[in-house]
């Protein structure tokens, strides 16, 4: 049976035909939202006889296989006998620019359209017409051309075997890797406690299309139980691409690290590593234009050879790899990058990249459903983060800051910006008379309109205005523009509007409670997904959130190590109650010189907040301890580099112990791997809660009105997680062994010890200071 090579009609036209300068005008996700808001502008005025959005697919039967090219045609109009086949642009050029010839590739996708429908539907002749929505003046011009089956069945036919050659490419490379997915052994031979049992529920969730939520401790190796498994589905069933989501790069590289070691057994797996655009850029110091940039200047005649090469000499597309191979052949490695993922088996990326209205890879996770696999690692995480991707802010303060900058040059855009500013000052004045801060049920309807207009009115910057020195603060404005207007396309009952006085300036905020709706609503769009953690407590909780319904499958697995290797104490004598703080500061610092004394090792010791730990660290060192202990310190900001090097204390030999001061929840409190005598205990600090403010008290009472424990989903809930990751860090492999310290009187209490894992039964409770030493001595010993 021959394989299948799927691509949209876009993308093949785009493939083929793309030539000359990477245009990040064009290339800005942002724009798409312009663009779907004026397709539906045109879909929805245009009569009964208009189908929008139909569903197209056609079947190339080549020698060695075939290839499946699909897409969505804007729309098919329909007059008696007659048909026409309707593609929508919008566009800034001038009127007078705005020819019928002035991109094929536009007339390339609508006659491939136009090709599809008149063969599935015996037509002999076929309109298509491509239909341009000037933005700036809001009128529309079409042109129309009468085309024969014949004459664009030898285009669409020309560009499929223009493209044959690659992909018969990717089908040699399909075949050679699903024979060394058959033959892969798993790389450790036998399977942890609960590791097989893991495997065998993502591949059941994958053969029935169904989500999977999967609370696995530290230690059972959940990278390789939940890779090695969706590897296999691939190779049997067909799987097109697997996406493995993390949230922070460390769990990045363990993804890379995992696949690597399959690679050992002989597995052959192309396997892209998305990297932020920032941390990525050859050159920073350089506008995205290819004016002033050798990498975006001439990339698509660079790309194919560059595509070519990479993918016949390597198979993991890494940051390095891609780096190289962008200095060889001077291409922009971000867009490089992403032309890649068409390419690849895996990618491993930001959840960004799958699930952030703003950032999304639309060639991937667009309309139409696809058999793609996605594995969201930590994913406690996600909760959080999907509150942030689909909520929205603006600030009126910048708006004045641009207009003054921009008043000479663009002034149909400063008459946009004036009409936004008078409805923030009408917010403003609400916010005074209300305490400072204005919550609504509703979107503020008012501002869609304003903030639509200028988006349509900066296409004028965006295409003129890139050599401004404003152009930076201008595009930052601007995306906050766009991110409120895609957010509107979600605004529910599980979202609120705020008002917010910030001084002299003034904060609007569409706010999302919840967001397990749109992450359903996206998690569809794909075959499976699988979301697993070692903290997904309490599982209900995540279930809800994270858009799991009835049919979800769940999974909870016992921790595959001996109890008696982690020493697990609780203090609840001492209270870390914000307001008890300063009262009980001095046993805590007592407690903390206990537990760094009792073995020489190094110790990371977990706090709330930044002041908390720095007001400790000062009264440790008043009694000598930096002159007994060596101590590192979190920094509230750290770049890679500074990361690295704090981790790396870790692995250094010394004549004492070594102490880290760091924050619960922050970058050290997961995902980091410190085994054997890298670690040798942790000190958590408090239950973890979130700091109390605004957000997290609407929170609340959204799910108090649900018939929910609102404090729990807003503060409990998350705040034990962090308590849970921080620990987790103690015990990563069999033979490792450590002692975990809690202290907080509210570890007492049973809504928190419920929150308590299987594998911490044994806690023991600390009486006082000799309990304490009497238990470290035992443990030790």
């Amino acid at each position: 049976m021959k394989n299948m090579i799927k691509i949209s009609v876009r993308n093949l036209v785009e493939f083929v035909m793309s030539s000359g300068d990477l245009d990040m005008v064009r290339m800005n996700n942002a724009r798409a939202v312009e663009g779907t808001r004026i397709h539906k502008l045109i879909q929805s005025s245009s009569g009964d006889n208009y189908d929008s959005e139909v569903m197209l697919k056609y079947v190339y039967e080549g020698e060695e296989l075939q290839v499946e090219v699909s897409g969505r045609a804007d729309g098919i109009i329909r007059e008696g006998d007659k048909c026409t086949i309707d593609e929508i642009k919008s566009t800034t050029k001038p009127l007078k620019e705005i020819t019928e010839d002035m991109n094929p590739l536009h007339w390339a996708q609508a006659k491939g359209y136009g090709f599809i429908f008149a063969l599935k539907n015996e037509i002999e002749t076929i309109d298509i017409q491509l239909t341009y929505y000037q933005l700036e003046q809001e009128k529309i011009i079409r042109f129309k051309k009468s085309f024969s089956i014949e004459e664009l069945k030898n285009d669409f036919i020309g560009l499929i075997e223009e493209y044959l050659g690659w992909a018969e490419k990717i089908d040699r490379w399909i075949k050679l890797r699903d024979e060394t997915i058959e033959e892969l052994q798993f790389p450790y031979g036998e399977f942890r406690k609960g590791q097989r049992k893991l495997a065998v529920s993502v591949y059941t969730a994958l053969k029935e299309k169904e989500k999977l939520f999967l609370k696995a401790p530290t230690g059972i190796g959940k990278t390789l139980g939940t890779a090695f498994p969706t590897l296999k589905y691939m190779g049997e069933e067909g799987l097109e691409k697997i996406f493995y989501l993390t949230a922070k790069t460390i769990t990045r590289t363990a993804a890379e690290d995992a696949f690597h070691k399959m690679r050992r057994g002989g597995l052959r797996l192309k396997t892209l590593t998305l990297t932020a655009k920032d941390k990525i850029c050859i050159d920073n110091t350089k506008k995205c234009d290819p004016e002033e940039c050798e990498y975006a200047k001439g990339f698509f005649d660079k790309l194919k050879p560059a595509i070519k090469e990479i993918f016949t000499n390597e198979d993991s597309f890494d940051r390095d790899k891609i780096l190289e191979y962008s200095e060889k052949h001077k291409l922009c490695p971000f867009e490089y990058s992403l032309s890649l993922a068409e390419w690849s088996d895996v990618i491993i990326c930001d959840y960004n990249y799958a699930y952030n209205p703003r950032t999304f890879l639309r060639r991937f996770f667009g309309d139409s459903k696809k058999n793609y696999a996605v594995l969201v690692d930590e994913a406690h995480n996600l909760v959080d983060r999907a509150r942030e991707m689909y909520s929205a802010e603006i600030y009126k303060q910048p708006i004045l800051e641009i207009r003054k900058k921009i008043k000479d040059d663009f002034p149909n855009v400063v008459k946009a910006l004036n009409k936004i500013n008078r409805f923030m000052i009408e917010a403003r004045k609400e916010c005074e008379e209300s305490d400072g801060v204005v919550l609504k049920k509703e979107a503020p309807d008012m501002l869609y309109p304003y903030l639509t207009r200028f988006i349509d009115q900066s296409e004028e910057v965006l295409e003129n205005g890139a050599n401004k020195e404003y152009f930076d603060e201008f595009m930052e404005f601007y995306f906050k523009a766009v991110g409120m207007v895609r957010t509107w396309e979600f605004y529910d009952g599980n979202y609120v509007t705020y008002y917010e006085k910030i001084g002299q300036d003034i904060k609007i905020k569409l706010f999302c409670l919840d967001p397990s709706k749109v992450l359903q609503e996206k998690m569809k769009m794909v075959r499976s997904t699988i979301l697993f953690s070692a903290t997904l407590l309490p599982l209900d909780y995540y279930m809800k959130l994270l858009g799991g319904n009835e049919e979800s499958l769940r999974l909870s697995l016992e921790s595959p190590f001996d109890q008696k290797n982690l020493c697990l104490l609780v203090n609840d004598k001492i209270s870390t109650k914000y307001r008890a703080r300063e009262k009980t500061i001095l046993q805590l610092c007592n407690e903390i010189m206990n537990v760094v004394r009792s073995k020489k090792g190094n110790y990371m010791i977990f706090f709330p907040s930044y002041k908390y730990m720095n007001d400790a660290l000062e009264i440790l060192n008043m009694a000598g301890f930096n002159h007994k202990v060596d101590v590192i310190v979190q920094d509230v900001s750290m770049n890679e580099r500074e990361r690295e090097e704090f981790l790396e204390e870790f692995d250094k030999e010394r004549e004492c112990s070594m102490a880290a001061f760091t924050v619960m929840g922050g970058i050290f409190g997961e995902g980091i791997d410190l085994t054997g005598d890298r670690l040798t205990g942790a000190i958590i600090v408090g239950v973890g809660l979130p700091q109390i403010c605004f957000e997290r008290d609407i929170i609340k009472q959204h799910f108090n009105d649900k018939g929910k424990n609102g404090f729990n989903y807003s503060y409990v809930y998350p705040g034990m997680n962090r308590v849970l990751q921080a620990a987790g860090r103690v015990i990563r492999t069999e033979e490792d062994k450590g002692v975990v310290l809690l202290i907080d009187e509210r570890f007492s209490y049973g809504g928190y010890k419920s929150l308590f894992p299987e594998e911490w039964s044994h806690y023991h409770r600390i009486a006082d200071k000799d309990d304490l030493e009497d238990e470290l001595s035992v443990f030790w010993a």
